[in-house]
């Protein structure tokens, strides 16, 4: 970690967010840059005793050895760096990206120890734990903070604006993407590191033999998709889960219900929740809310499924229940006209619905689509059945589906 500090120090394009402002009092006081830092750290430690008062777990003053040396590794670093100077700009931002990689291997190691965080974390995971805010909306906040803090430092102090370029926003929008790419791509480490409490956070369940059979229906929106998957469960006599699944999500997270259909089954925008989602490569133990929404229901989606015969709507269940024995997936699809008519006259939505509306509305379902199963949600190859309830109405639709499906039961 102290090696990718002093490179992207040598660099001379910015440092990372965290250390903006140890770095541009280094360059006033009478301190080294590793020294400042590890005063800087000893704050952080102080803030989260602060914040967590008598909860705070005395065990996690392990924080302070760590950046003692953190902070005099940086100074040795910088000492044998001392001769690294980039001569023209294609040299300084390759040295950049060699920083941020070399960081976040750092990071990526000290998380998988699981002994500690970096102690702007440790105040973070404070912050969230004490007053119950996001991980990722916290981090943010306070890594914004310190390049504030560390420009406004700049400014007074040295007249001029140093230690904040484009290498910060490099370091900000990389160093949690390479965390999380070390983290799938070097498994190993896991038991390398903590052998005994490796935990996996994507449960990989597999689908026992059953004679039970499940029905998902993926549908753009106003399309019917809802109202035919009910028509088929009535028919049939098996269970019907739509919004019952977003009351049964709330009893297991403690999310609200008005939170959970609000955030469940879309992503505005695949990149922007990418680059928010890095903030969580930093922790061991915290998801972003979307990712826990998405994995509580899919728990819930197979329990359900190994008890009865059921039709599921929407929730990317077609991937959840892809090594499910005897299950048919089906996409429901309409034109524009039919749609819009449906949801203003028939679920009689206010404002009006337009154009905008429904494009809106389909690449957000394909956004949480293709982050949760890298899967393309219209793409026909992931259903057995895509079917234009345009041509038929809903109660027709259902008719076609149920004889296919009592064709493929028997």
């Amino acid at each position: 970690m102290a090696l990718g500090v002093s490179l992207s120090v040598r660099a001379q394009l910015g440092v990372s967010p965290i250390s903006c402002i140890p770095y541009v009092y280094s360059l006033k006081l009478p301190f080294t840059l590793g020294e400042i830092t590890i005063i800087f750290n000893f704050l952080f430690i102080l803030f989260q005793m602060i914040v967590l008062g008598k909860e705070y777990k005395f065990s996690q003053l392990i924080q302070l050895p760590v950046v003692i040396v953190f902070g005099y590794c940086i100074d040795i670093t910088m000492y044998l760096l001392a001769d690294l100077n980039p001569a023209n700009y294609l040299q300084k931002l390759i040295l950049c990206l060699v920083g941020c990689v070399v960081l976040a291997f750092g990071i990526f190691v000290l998380i998988k120890t699981r002994l500690t965080y970096l102690p702007l974390d440790g105040l973070v995971i404070a912050i969230i734990h004490r007053f119950k805010k996001e991980f990722g909306k916290v981090k943010i906040t306070l890594d914004t903070s310190m390049v504030l803090i560390g420009t406004a430092s700049s400014f007074i102090l040295l007249g001029t604006l140093e230690g904040v370029r484009e290498g910060s926003i490099i370091a900000a929008l990389s160093v949690g993407a390479i965390i999380r790419f070390f983290s799938n791509t070097l498994p190993v480490l896991d038991k390398w590191l903590a052998p005994s409490i490796v935990e996996t956070i994507e449960e990989k369940v597999q689908m026992q033999s059953t004679n039970k059979f499940v029905i998902t229906i993926s549908r753009e929106y106003g399309s019917g998709g809802h109202e035919i998957g009910k028509l088929i469960a009535k028919e049939l006599n098996i269970g019907f889960y739509d919004k019952d699944l977003i009351k049964l999500t709330a009893q297991n997270t403690g999310y609200t219900l008005d939170y959970i259909q609000e955030n469940e089954q879309k992503l505005t925008n695949s990149l922007l929740y990418d680059l928010y989602e890095q903030n969580y490569a930093y922790v061991n133990d915290e998801l972003p809310p979307k990712d826990v929404l998405f994995l509580v229901q899919s728990k819930i989606i197979r329990d359900i499924c190994m008890k009865e015969s059921c039709v599921i709507v929407g929730r990317c269940a077609n991937f959840i229940l892809k090594d499910h024995p005897n299950c048919i997936n089906i996409f429901v699809h309409a034109n524009d006209e039919y749609r819009k008519n449906k949801i203003n006259n028939e679920y009689h939505v206010t404002p009006a619905v337009g154009n905008k509306e429904l494009e809106e509305s389909d690449k957000e379902r394909a956004n949480y689509c293709i982050h949760f199963t890298n899967k393309e949600w219209r793409d026909a190859s992931n259903y057995h059945l895509t079917l234009d309830s345009s041509l038929y109405g809903s109660k027709q639709s259902a008719k076609k589906i149920i004889e296919l499906i009592r064709e493929n039961i028997q």
